[in-house]
């Protein structure tokens, strides 16, 4: 398998750690739906990262798409994404957070780097902001009321997406969502990064 994206993307590290957890073989082609757009192109023309390929060619792209199927890959014995149901809805409902915090940073990121300033639009950076302090403040609620992993091998899924998460936001929007006000999701974002996968899987 090739994993296709670069490591700065928070949905492709996210694949990117999962894989490594599974301990799924896979190369990872570090190609920037920016810079190399053709190149990209070639591989999926929609131009999504992540995109996945498969051993027999094919195409997959969507993170949690991915997942999904690499789940599948990992036999009924991954941890993963969790099957009992009280596990599986509060994965849910972390991972979906997690990914809400992704798409808002990327918005802001998007508008003040990308958007000329004179087309700044500021009452549409307030709302994104407004969802983004929303997603993180509904995450901390959730940390502080459960045990958290300590080791790679107790991470799934929704750990590995919100500690991601909250890294791209801290990285591209440093300042923003302060850190002391968030200690349980500070406190976790530093364990994982201090983890081997994580450390092997840089943001770029």
């Amino acid at each position: 398998m090739k994993l296709i994206g670069m490591l700065d993307s928070p949905y492709v590290r996210r694949v990117a750690i999962c894989l490594k957890l599974l301990k799924l073989d896979f190369e990872h082609e570090s190609i920037s739906v920016f810079s190399t757009y053709d190149q990209f192109a070639r591989i999926n023309p929609v131009v999504k990262a992540p995109t996945l390929i498969a051993d027999n060619g094919q195409t997959v792209m969507d993170s949690t798409v991915i997942l999904q199927y690499l789940a599948t890959l990992a036999g009924p014995n991954q941890r993963l994404l969790p099957t009992r149901p009280d596990a599986a809805l509060r994965a849910a409902r972390l991972t979906g957070l997690a990914l809400a915090a992704c798409e808002k940073s990327v918005q802001i990121v998007y508008e003040r780097n990308l958007r000329p300033a004179e087309k700044q639009h500021e009452p549409w950076v307030d709302r994104v902001s407004t969802q983004l302090f929303a997603a993180y403040a509904e995450l901390e609620r959730e940390f502080a009321a459960a045990a958290l992993p300590i080791e790679a091998e107790q991470f799934d899924a929704a750990d590995v997406t919100v500690a991601v998460a909250w890294h791209f936001t801290q990285m591209m929007l440093p300042g923003m969502v302060s850190k002391t006000e968030h200690p349980f999701l500070q406190s976790f974002s530093e364990l994982a990064e201090g983890l081997p996968v994580f450390l092997d899987t840089p943001a770029e």
